[in-house]
C-alpha cells in the first residue's frame, strides 16, 4: 500500500472515567450512519499527540485530558468513488490515521461543539466502545474496528 496516496489524519476516542466513550452526531449528516469519534488532519510538521489535542478541542471544546494510549503505525480507510471531488478527498485515496486514546478529567459544561467557527457535530453522548463501528459511515467501519479492537483495555462493557 502506497502511504503517501493517503491523507495524515489523527482519530480521538475520548473516554469517560467510567470507560465509556464520546460520540459526536455530524451536523448536517442523516443517519442511520452519522456518529463518530473527533478526527481531523495533521498540519505538516505537527506532532501527531498535539494534532490530537487539537482537533479534539476545536470539536468538542474539550481540554481537561490525559493520555491512555495510541495506536501503532498508520490505520488506512480509502474514501468511497462519490468522495473523490470534495474538498476532503482532494486527490488522496483515502486517510491514514494514527488514534489517540485520552480520558476526559473535566466537567461535562467543556463540551462546546460551536467552539470552532465550523461546528463538526450538533449534538453528543457518552456510549460505548463496542458499538461505535456500527454507527459509523460504512467505508469508515473497518478503521473504527480496529480502533475498537485496540482501545478495548480501556472500555466498559455495554
Amino acid at each position: 500500500m502506497d502511504l503517501d496516496r493517503y491523507r495524515p489524519n489523527v482519530g480521538v476516542v475520548l473516554f469517560h472515567p467510567d470507560g465509556r466513550v464520546w460520540l459526536g452526531r455530524r451536523a448536517g449528516t442523516p443517519g442511520p450512519h452519522n456518529w463518530q469519534f473527533p478526527q481531523g488532519g495533521v498540519d505538516d510538521g505537527e506532532d501527531l499527540e498535539a494534532a490530537a489535542r487539537r482537533e479534539l478541542h476545536e470539536e468538542t471544546g474539550a481540554r481537561s485530558v490525559s493520555l491512555l494510549g495510541r495506536t501503532d503505525g498508520w490505520i488506512t480507510y480509502d474514501f468511497p468513488p462519490e468522495a473523490a471531488g470534495s474538498k476532503i478527498a482532494q486527490g488522496w485515496a483515502g486517510q491514514k490515521q494514527v488514534w489517540f486514546a485520552f480520558r476526559f478529567e473535566g466537567e461535562e459544561a467543556e463540551f462546546d461543539l460551536a467552539a470552532d467557527a465550523h461546528p463538526e457535530f450538533d449534538a453528543w453522548r457518552w456510549g460505548y466502545l463496542a458499538e461505535a463501528p456500527a454507527l459509523i459511515v460504512p467505508f469508515k467501519r473497518p478503521a473504527y474496528e480496529a480502533v475498537a479492537r485496540a482501545f478495548a483495555p480501556f472500555a466498559a462493557s455495554a
